[in-house]
């Protein structure tokens, strides 16, 4: 155990926190959980920073990081459509949420034929990471009575989404050739 995996464990244990202080009854539990989502998130920055920094890359890693990512994220959208309720948080959470499962899937398929390189993160899958974050830590932080702020969160989720759906399909691209491909079965 190396310090960029004690922190990338350290993002999956701030997942209850954040839940917690997201039903707390008090007006700052929305800033505080917030505050610890962004925390979270701006640790899967360091992790990988510090991993390449250091040499310190493990398998273990390579494994958890991107499982912590997802659990944050689908936690977070489920709290919100259930504390927003609308068409405008639940279409994007399902995209969101949906893709994430039909790209893991694609992954781990992929790299059972030995081609997981054609599928590896893009620069397009960063900044829809961003736009991702950035407006889960907005929603996260106020009610969901329709303010500015929540309408900007609603906007960049929207935006994530449509980064999200077209990430899926540049993926799908590159694995199209594998999966139309016969298989001969045994």
């Amino acid at each position: 155990m190396n310090i960029p995996n004690l922190i990338t464990v350290l993002r999956v244990l701030l997942i209850p926190i954040f839940i917690v202080l997201f039903y707390l009854p008090y007006h700052w539990s929305y800033a505080a959980s917030a505050s610890v989502f962004a925390f979270a998130a701006a640790t899967d920055w360091l992790d990988g920073y510090l991993a390449r920094r250091l040499e310190q890359s493990t398998p273990f890693g390579a494994f958890l990081d991107p499982v912590a990512d997802k659990l944050m994220v689908a936690v977070a959208l489920v709290l919100l459509v259930q504390e927003h309720g609308n068409l405008w948080l639940t279409l994007p959470a399902a995209v969101i949420i949906g893709r994430e499962i039909v790209v893991s899937a694609l992954r781990e398929w992929m790299a059972e034929l030995g081609a997981r390189a054609q599928v590896a993160v893009s620069n397009l899958g960063k900044w829809k990471t961003a736009a991702q974050m950035l407006a889960l830590v907005i929603l996260l932080a106020n009610p969901s009575d329709f303010s500015f702020w929540v309408l900007l969160g609603y906007a960049l989720l929207l935006v994530s989404a449509g980064l999200t759906l077209w990430s899926m399909v540049q993926y799908l691209r590159a694995a199209w050739p594998h999966l139309r491909t016969d298989v001969d079965p045994k």
